[in-house]
């Protein structure tokens, strides 16, 4: 049989276009930069979109919806905002067959019109902290798109909360990038991330302080996955979000902003996808079992469909494939391809023997099993293969990082993956060098690997690598 996917050796990335096309999961738009999420992809998304929402909640956030219209003047009242995001803009200038009488740009965030919002709804210490959140999609002006990873207009959650004080807002800023983040992608997604604190010249526009996660992806680049920060009273002071302070007197609030996006659609892919398609980690996969009729015979369906039916019953997310009419090797492929995390084939010859077999997308193993034992075996594979998952790519990560002790080794070090060198040898200079180079420092850590507090800190650890 011809391969389906160009070999990732031979060439990563037309690898992780064929498989998002082979496994169905988007297609380029019709406005360059833009995309469409088909079905296979949308439900990896709604999975994502359930893990993080419950994890938002948890963490007392409450989802609302802002206008994906904002006035240009509200970008214009925060400078550094607007001046970070000036070439990234999509304006609207007409509405109506008519010149507006003010520019109207299109959500790139909403910082702005959250705080416009914010300064009307918080008038005392006691209506802080205000924890919000919201699911969007955002648009912002790509050059070299490529889905899921970089495009014109992508889905994502952005939260926005307002505090009485900075330790609150610090506080809360880093429990959303440990206990929500951190958690959903080592736990659910599977993937390990490096978590610290990025540099002034990497900080979002506007923070005080930005704090990222970094997932080393198949090719050893590095993809930023979610960020979480500190605005300081920045844009409350350009908002006037004020409160009466429990002392007396009114103080301006201090804010904090984080986002996760279908760039973790990507991260997913390009970290455990391989040669055959993805793999979906099981406790993120719509489909968790695929139940699977190999060819017609006496009381195969029958059987199939009381498996599918005892899996469901004890929680597995399952589906059922009887379409004897098309060939079994192309469901099998077309199986693989989509990452379905166990396949249980149901045939007339295993199945004279009491048996089906229990295939396991992260290995390949197939492995026949009386029919009676094919619930806990299938249970057994889904724990074992969402710590495999995880434990490869930390595996992958240990591999391709390197300890340097200078800038150009860490410049050296990162053509094949991650260099870890003294901040102290890089500094502001030799970043903008590595940039020239096409490295960046992904992320500022401690010696122990927890995150900073300032990028000041003595002994601080630098993360050099090329991203995406």
């Amino acid at each position: 049989m011809a391969r389906v996917l160009t070999p990732r050796a031979e060439d990563f990335p037309r690898w992780y276009q064929d498989l998002i096309a082979k496994a169905q999961l988007a297609d380029n738009g019709p406005v360059r930069g833009t995309m469409v999420i088909r079905p296979a992809g949308y439900a990896i998304w709604e999975r994502m979109q359930a893990e993080m929402d419950n994890r938002i909640k948890a963490a007392g956030a409450e989802n609302a919806y802002f206008p994906l219209f904002i006035p240009e003047s509200y970008l214009k009242r925060e400078a550094e905002h607007v001046e970070g995001f000036s070439p990234e803009l999509a304006v609207v200038t007409h509405g109506g067959g008519k010149p507006l009488a003010e520019p109207i740009v299109v959500r790139p965030t909403s910082e702005t019109v959250i705080g416009e919002f914010m300064a009307k709804w918080v008038d005392s210490y006691r209506d802080l902290p205000l924890l919000l959140n919201q699911w969007a999609n955002v648009v912002r002006w790509e050059l070299r798109p490529r889905i899921f990873l970089r495009t014109s207009e992508f889905l994502w959650q952005e939260g926005h909360t307002a505090h009485v004080d900075e330790a609150d807002a610090r506080a809360y800023a880093r429990r959303i990038l440990h206990e929500v983040y951190e958690d959903m992608m080592v736990n659910v997604l599977a993937i390990p991330v490096v978590v610290g604190r990025k540099t002034a010249r990497e900080r979002f526009a506007g923070a005080t302080s930005t704090y990222t996660l970094e997932g080393m992806m198949g090719d050893g680049k590095a993809l930023q996955l979610g960020t979480s920060h500190e605005l300081g009273q920045n844009f409350a002071k350009a908002f006037d979000i004020t409160y009466s302070a429990a002392t007396g007197g009114m103080q301006h609030a201090w804010t904090t902003s984080w986002g996760t996006s279908t760039r973790m659609l990507g991260g997913l892919i390009m970290t455990h996808g391989d040669d055959n398609g993805l793999r979906v980690p099981p406790r993120l996969a719509p489909i968790q079992a695929y139940v699977m009729v190999v060819k017609a015979g006496d009381g195969v369906s029958e059987a199939a469909a009381k498996l599918r039916d005892a899996l469901r019953d004890a929680g597995v997310r399952v589906a059922l494939d009887e379409r004897v009419d098309t060939p079994f090797g192309r469901r099998a492929v077309d199986a693989e391809l989509k990452g379905y995390p166990v396949r249980v084939e149901v045939g007339p010859r295993d199945l004279a023997a009491g048996n089906a077999v229990v295939v396991r997308r992260t290995d390949g193993s197939k492995t026949p099993v009386p029919v009676a034992d094919a619930v806990s075996a299938v249970l057994a594979a889904l724990d074992a293969d969402q710590k495999a998952l995880h434990d490869e790519a930390l595996e992958l990560r240990r591999s391709r990082t390197f300890e340097v002790s200078t800038l150009a080794e860490a410049i050296e070090a990162a053509a094949t993956g991650w260099a870890r060198v003294p901040w102290s040898a890089v500094g502001v200079e030799g970043e903008a060098e590595a940039n020239g180079q096409g490295v960046t420092v992904r992320c500022l850590v401690r010696a122990d690997g927890s995150v900073p507090d300032s990028e000041d800190e003595p002994d601080l650890v630098a993360i050099l690598a090329r991203s995406y």
